[in-house]
C-alpha cells in the first residue's frame, strides 16, 4: 500500500515538472516571436511587413489563445493538489492508527515523503507564479511589439502615398507643359522640325551605309576636279598671254615670266626664261595692285614670289622688275586675281558664329626670327584678337586705327599660309596658319569685325 502510495506521488510530481517545463517553453517561444517580429520590421518593406505582420498577428493570437487555455487548465489542477494532499494525508492517517509493525513504519514514511513532496509543491507553485507573471510580462511585450509595427507600417503607408502622389503630380505638370509647348509652336516651326527629321533620317542613312567611304570617294573626286580646274586655269593664263603678245606685237626681248594660278590661296612667281641666263638675286622686285589705271604699290613686296591675299581679289596684280644692267621690265597678271570656292560662304558661318579660333605658329616676333617656333591659339572676336597659349597670354588687342593685319608680302614656300599682324606700334608678328583657306579667313573675318567697329584693317599704307 506505501509503495503504491509513493508511486503516486512520483507521479504527480514528474506531471507538475512536465508542466513547468511546459510554461518555460512557452516562455522560450513568445520572446523568439518577439525577437524575430522586430527583425523582420527593420529589414521588411511597407507591403511585405503589412502581409506578413497580418498573418503573424493571426497566429500570434492562435498561440496566446492556447496558451491561456493551457494556464487555465494547469490553474485547476494546481488548485486540485491541496485536496488531494490533504486526502491523502487522512487516508495514511487512518492507515496508521490501525496497523502496526513493518507496516506502520512504512506508513510512517509514506507521511513524511507526502510532506516533502508538498513542500516541494509549493515551491514549484511559486516558481509557477513567477512563470506566470514574467509570461503576461512577454504578452504585454509582445502587444506593444505589435501596436508599434502597425504604427510603423501605417506610417510608412501613408509616407509611400505622399511620395507616389508627389510623382504624379510632377509627370502631370511635365506633360502639361509639353502639351503647351507643342501647342505653342508655329506652322513654320512645325515645318523647320518636320525638315530636322527629314535630315536626321537622312544623315543616320548615310552613315549606315558606311558614311566614311563615301566621304572617301567625294574627297577624291573634289582633289581631282581642283586639279583639272588648276590645269584649265593654266591653259587660259598661257593663252591670254598669247593674245595678249599678239594683240601688242610687240617685237621688245622679255627675260621673265609669270607663273602660278591668279586665284586666292595660290602664289605667284617671277621665273627667268630658259634662253636668258639672269639671276633673280641682283634683279629688284616690287609688286603693284592696279586700280584701273592707276597703280598702287604693296608696301613690302620686294620678292620674286607673291601670294595675292584677300585685298587682291577682283583687281590685277603688276611686278615692276630692275634689271642689273639698269633696265626694267614689267609683268602683269593676265586678269584679275579669282576668289577662293566657298571662302565667302566659310567666312559667314563664322561671323554668325561669333568668331573662331586658329592654330597658329609664330615665324617672327618684332622683326626678329623665332628659333624655336611653338604652336599658339588666335582667337578673333567681335571686338579683339587674342594670341595664346592655355594660361599664357603673347598678345590681346582690341580693333584699333593702331592694328594691321594683311597676308605675308615676302617669299618663302609657306607666304600663302602667312599672315602679318601689327597688334600695336611696338608689337608685331608673322603668323603661319595650318592652310590657305585658313589664312583667308583669318584675314576677311577680322576685318569683317573691325569694319563693324568703325576701323578700316589693312596692311601698311593700305
Amino acid at each position: 500500500m506505501a509503495r503504491m502510495k509513493g508511486v503516486t506521488a512520483e507521479v504527480s510530481y514528474d506531471r507538475t515538472q512536465e508542466e513547468i517545463e511546459g510554461l518555460a517553453n512557452a516562455r522560450e517561444l513568445v520572446g523568439k516571436e518577439s525577437a524575430d517580429l522586430w527583425g523582420r520590421v527593420k529589414r521588411m518593406s511597407v507591403r511585405d511587413l503589412a502581409s506578413k505582420f497580418e498573418s503573424g498577428q493571426a497566429a500570434a493570437n492562435a498561440a496566446a489563445a492556447k496558451l491561456a487555455k493551457e494556464q487555465m487548465a494547469k490553474e485547476v489542477a494546481v488548485l486540485d493538489k491541496p485536496a488531494l494532499m490533504k486526502k491523502l494525508r487522512g487516508l495514511l492517517g487512518d492507515l496508521l492508527g490501525r496497523v502496526a509493525g513493518r507496516i506502520k513504519d512504512d506508513i510512517t514514511e509514506a507521511l513524511i515523503t507526502v510532506e516533502a513532496i508538498e513542500a516541494q509543491w509549493s515551491q514549484l507553485e511559486t516558481e509557477s507564479l513567477q512563470e506566470r507573471e514574467e509570461s503576461r510580462k512577454l504578452a504585454a511585450l509582445f502587444q506593444k511589439a505589435s501596436e508599434d509595427a502597425k504604427n510603423s507600417i501605417e506610417k510608412e503607408r501613408l509616407q509611400a502615398h505622399a511620395e507616389i502622389e508627389a510623382a504624379r503630380a510632377t509627370a502631370l505638370r511635365c506633360q502639361q507643359a509639353l502639351e503647351e509647348q507643342a501647342h505653342a509652336l508655329t506652322e513654320s516651326e512645325h515645318e523647320e522640325l518636320l525638315e530636322l527629321r527629314v535630315e536626321i533620317k537622312e544623315a543616320r542613312r548615310i552613315t549606315m551605309l558606311h558614311a566614311p567611304s563615301k566621304v572617301m570617294d567625294m574627297e577624291f573626286e573634289i582633289s581631282g576636279l581642283r586639279q583639272q580646274l588648276s590645269e584649265k586655269s593654266q591653259e587660259v593664263v598661257l593663252l591670254r598671254k598669247k593674245v595678249d603678245a599678239l594683240a601688242l606685237n610687240s617685237q621688245v626681248p622679255s627675260h621673265f615670266e609669270l607663273q602660278g594660278e591668279e586665284r586666292l590661296g595660290s602664289a605667284l612667281m617671277v621665273v627667268p626664261l630658259q634662253s636668258v641666263s639672269v639671276e633673280l638675286g641682283k634683279c629688284k622686285f616690287q609688286w603693284q595692285r592696279l586700280h584701273g589705271l592707276k597703280a598702287e604699290p604693296i608696301i613690302g613686296a620686294t620678292r620674286p614670289q607673291y601670294a595675292p591675299e584677300p585685298l587682291d581679289v577682283g583687281k590685277q596684280l603688276k611686278v615692276n622688275i630692275a634689271l642689273p644692267n639698269g633696265d626694267r621690265e614689267s609683268l602683269s597678271s593676265s586678269g584679275p586675281i579669282d576668289a577662293a570656292a566657298g571662302l565667302g560662304q566659310y567666312v559667314e558661318a563664322l561671323v554668325r558664329k561669333g568668331g573662331a579660333e586658329f592654330n597658329v605658329r609664330i615665324f617672327q616676333e618684332n622683326g626678329e626670327h623665332v628659333a624655336k617656333s611653338t604652336f599658339q591659339v588666335l582667337t578673333i572676336e567681335k571686338s579683339h584678337m587674342r594670341l595664346f597659349k592655355g594660361r599664357t597670354t603673347r598678345a590681346k588687342e582690341d580693333y584699333s586705327s593702331s592694328m594691321q593685319l594683311c597676308g605675308a608680302r615676302g617669299g618663302g614656300d609657306a607666304a600663302a599660309r602667312s599672315m602679318y599682324w601689327v597688334a600695336h606700334k611696338n608689337h608685331t608678328f608673322m603668323l603661319v596658319l595650318d592652310s590657305e583657306r585658313e589664312r583667308n579667313a583669318a584675314i576677311m573675318l577680322a576685318r569683317r569685325f573691325a569694319y563693324d567697329c568703325n576701323v578700316i584693317l589693312g596692311g601698311p599704307e593700305n
